[in-house]
């Protein structure tokens, strides 16, 4: 494993941090982790590098950067297998992921040749608008999903013009710091993206209060990123916050329910459940409540919990004990309709399992229908119209993504619109796609990332006047 004695900038001063594979939490490395200081001279290194970075011609860091996307399709399978280790993904999971960083960084490379600006029309002159870097980036990734967020960021970062440095999660920071080796293998110069790893507390907080840093990309807890959002108002710090959900799948009577019942179980399951956008809460139309719930039983009695090397694995384990534990926690005490199950064997009896399980609350004020448990848990209640439909569906503080499944494209229509969440799908559960937008409304964020308009996110608009 790596220890960044490439980059020079970690001797250990931060202490160390050890890395467990969640599939039979056997120890998997040691890696140090940064102190302060060591940020510092990150971050310095970063915005030393930044007159040169945003200095390349466009066509030169488009070129670097699907360079940098070539590379990255070069190791994908070592990618892969280092996330199945470090976090417990599925391999076919894992191979999407670091698939998506390759795509996400071929997206972003038409970018610096498309940085338009406006010409306006004005009295007595000329005016033109330009799209400006900020300077340094500072982007903090969590653990469920390391190499895609890592890229969302990162990616319309550096095509703007900007340097970044990245905080990886402490307890899954491996595909970060390969995917830093693989930048310096593609070309990009030393300091243009640096990968810190270590405390949020430290590493994190540091992004927040050093005021060369322009911009905190955040993406975690709502908690957390409401202490970022409050940090960075000191500086007049740009934000972008990717937080909690909650999100809702609803189901209506005229909805073809064989298929919505099969798809359920992979919205809200897959990853083990630590998704924000996972569909945790399904609301069904009365009339066919009862027997929503007998097509759901075996789908989620089918779906297949092994070993994350499997390929046919398509869930695996919680990525931590103390995220098992909270995930116990929440469904103490609820009703359980039923659950699927987990593997079994000597070498996975450690691991951080959690059977996929289907629980019916009491109301809609119970702690599990409102509160993220981020785990392979999902709560049922029925709706007897549209109207209550989408009541149930906002009555949340959350806000990211959500589906609905109808046979009526008026009601889509008018469900869709109806529905606070920044991501919605029809008869499909597909949230991310990295060429349209991502984010949500209330608590489940600030601003959003991909789609065509992200570079922009990362820059200022200038405005000039040219008196003629």
């Amino acid at each position: 494993m790596s220890s960044l004695d490439y980059r020079g900038i970690l001797t250990g001063e931060g202490g160390t941090t050890t890395l467990i594979d969640p599939t039979t939490a056997a120890e998997l490395t040691t890696l140090p982790r940064a102190s302060i200081e060591e940020t510092d001279r990150a971050i310095e290194r970063a915005h030393a590098a930044f007159p040169a970075w945003r200095a390349v011609s466009p066509g030169d860091r488009a070129r670097l950067l699907r360079r940098f996307a070539s590379v990255v399709d070069e190791h994908l399978v070592e990618l892969a297998e280092l996330e199945v280790r470090n976090s417990g993904h599925t391999i076919g999971n894992a191979t999407w992921e670091a698939g998506n960083v390759r795509d996400v960084l071929n997206y972003y490379s038409a970018a610096p040749e498309r940085m338009f600006g406006r010409q306006i029309p004005v009295a007595g002159g000329v005016d033109i608008t330009f799209l400006e870097p900020l300077g340094v980036v500072g982007i903090i990734v969590p653990w469920n999903f390391p190499m895609p967020i890592a890229g969302w960021g990162f990616g319309p970062a550096l095509a703007a013009g900007n340097t970044v440095v990245l905080k990886p999660a402490e307890v899954t920071p491996l595909t970060a710091i390969r995917l830093a080796e693989l930048a310096l293998e593609a070309g990009l110069p030393e300091g243009v993206f640096t990968v810190v790893p270590g405390k949020g507390s430290v590493v994190g907080e540091r992004f927040v209060t050093h005021p060369l840093v322009r911009k905190v990309c955040f993406t975690g807890s709502t908690d957390v990123g409401k202490g970022v959002m409050r940090g960075a108002a000191d500086q007049v710090k740009a934000v972008t916050l990717e937080l909690g959900g909650k999100s809702a799948n609803i189901i209506f009577e005229d909805a073809d329910l064989e298929v919505a019942a099969a798809a359920a179980p992979g919205a809200v399951f897959d990853n083990a459940g630590q998704d924000c956008c996972a569909r945790s809460r399904i609301l069904v139309q009365r009339s066919v409540y009862e027997r929503f719930l007998g097509l759901l039983e075996p789908a989620v009695k089918g779906f297949r919990v092994r070993q994350p090397s499997d390929p046919d694995a398509e869930m695996g384990p919680l990525i931590t004990a103390g995220q098992l534990a909270s995930v116990a926690a929440y469904v103490e005490g609820t009703d359980i309709a039923f659950t699927g199950s987990v593997p079994v064997g000597s070498e996975l009896q450690q691991g951080f399992w959690y059977p996929p399980t289907v629980v019916i609350p009491a109301s809609a004020s119970d702690r599990i229908w409102r509160e993220e448990v981020f785990g392979p848990v999902v709560a049922v209640l029925p709706f007897d119209d549209e109207a209550e439909a989408i009541w149930m569906a906002n009555d949340s503080d959350f806000g990211l993504s959500g589906s609905l499944f109808t046979s009526d494209v008026g009601r889509a229509l008018r469900v869709a619109r109806g529905v606070e969440a920044g991501n919605l799908s029809v008869n499909s559960h597909s949230s991310v796609r990295y060429w349209t937008p991502f984010g949500g409304y209330k608590q489940s964020g600030l601003g959003r990332e991909l789609g065509p308009d992200a570079p922009a996110a990362f820059s200022e608009v200038k405005n000039v006047f040219i008196a003629t």
